[in-house]
């Protein structure tokens, strides 16, 4: 499990790269906008587009390396029902800091895959999608349902979400042993501007209950090793504002910020913003800064000099910052309209973690370190 987060983060990655793509693409910012400007009311909602992806991803830092392959498929049922499949493999060796300094480093296998269902009713999209991922000691499980309604003809996109996720926690050498429960509830406004700029504006609470720590990791209290102790509630909230506008006739730009607070004292903020630019007729470039920081938890300390019922070591709840850099190339490599097109994409993102109060006691100085993620992905549409 002490690799959980990790891979984690990189299948979250690579599951929102294809969307954070689209919504930069400045061609597809065009279309969306002038599609609703020259409708108007007479504009539905219509399916996502049928289409395969076959990738292959890699997350390498800290000691941590997660890769393999990952499979997407949507299929159209008529004119209101789309069904869809994902299927992602990490396969996980860990020899982070946690992991050198108080056990030996190790290998594992993370298996992730969903199924979702679409379904458009007027001006209106829902979705029901369910996913379950296992690795030896880990199990976790969702069921989401989303919910967006164009009004306004179709200047103005409303979505509702919520997701319900029940995990199931362990150690290697107990076997399962305890329980986590997840809710989380998200709501969303989309907004064209003008036919070049669109902004939108997202809200997301989350509870979680039951075992939040990893049995793993151990904390320091005077220097010496005790196991971690987290509260077995939480509760946190997020906010996140993005413009996207066309600059030109083949260029876009966007911008967005997010700030993240919890019941666990931890706040944090990210500001990124990106370029996005046709090179060719068949080739987008696109490239983002992104920067993050975050406080750290409230029972959070590097070496503890009293014994309290909360206690933790994680890294991840310290305080750090971590800033980042990313670019991304997708090529046609062939279209035929009304039929079908094939694209190639390429994405590699390079990010630093600095740790301002976890040391790294084999020095003894703050600890951090880089990561360096890639993608590597075939997708067709038909």
């Amino acid at each position: 499990m002490a690799a959980t987060d990790t891979a984690a983060r990189s299948a979250r990655w690579l599951r929102g790269f294809m969307a954070r793509w689209r919504a930069r693409s400045p061609r597809a910012l065009r279309a969306a906008a002038g599609l609703a400007l020259a409708a108007g009311a007479a504009q539905a909602v219509t399916l996502p587009e049928d289409k395969a992806e076959a990738m292959y991803h890699l997350y390498d830092g800290g000691g941590t390396r997660a890769h393999g392959p990952a499979l997407l498929v949507r299929k159209g049922l008529g004119d209101r029902y789309a069904v869809s499949a994902f299927y992602n493999v990490d396969a996980v060796s860990n020899a982070s800091i946690d992991v050198v300094t108080t056990a030996s480093p190790y290998s594992e296998r993370r298996t992730e895959y969903g199924l979702g269902l679409d379904y458009v009713h007027r001006d209106s999209l829902m979705s029901l999608s369910t996913t379950r991922s296992t690795e030896p000691d880990y199990e976790a499980n969702s069921l989401g349902l989303d919910v967006s309604q164009d009004v306004f003809g179709g200047m103005t996109t409303v979505s509702l979400g919520f997701t319900r996720a029940w995990d199931k926690v362990g150690r290697s050498d107990v076997g399962f042993f305890d329980e986590a429960r997840h809710w989380r509830y998200r709501v969303g406004v989309t907004q064209i501007l003008t036919p070049r700029w669109i902004a939108s504006l997202n809200a997301e609470a989350v509870s979680d209950s039951g075992y939040l720590g990893n049995p793993y990791r151990v904390a320091r209290v005077f220097g010496a090793a005790v196991p971690e102790r987290h509260p077995r509630t939480r509760t946190s909230r997020a906010i996140k504002g993005r413009v996207t506008g066309a600059i030109g006739s083949d260029a876009a730009v966007h911008a967005e910020y997010r700030y993240f607070w919890d019941t666990w004292d931890i706040t944090a903020h990210t500001l990124e913003v990106g370029y996005s630019r046709y090179v060719r007729e068949d080739t987008l470039v696109d490239g983002f800064l992104r920067y993050h920081r975050q406080s750290k938890a409230l029972f959070y300390s590097d070496n503890a000099t009293a014994e309290t019922t909360y206690i933790s070591r994680n890294r991840q709840l310290s305080t750090f910052q971590s800033p980042s850099v990313g670019v991304k190339l997708s090529y046609r490599a062939k279209r035929v309209p009304g039929r079908y097109e094939l694209k190639a994409h390429a994405a590699y993102e390079y990010k630093l973690y600095d740790f301002k109060d976890f040391t790294d006691i084999r020095t003894g100085r703050p600890y951090s370190y880089n990561a360096n993620v890639f993608q590597v992905y075939l997708s067709a549409t038909f």
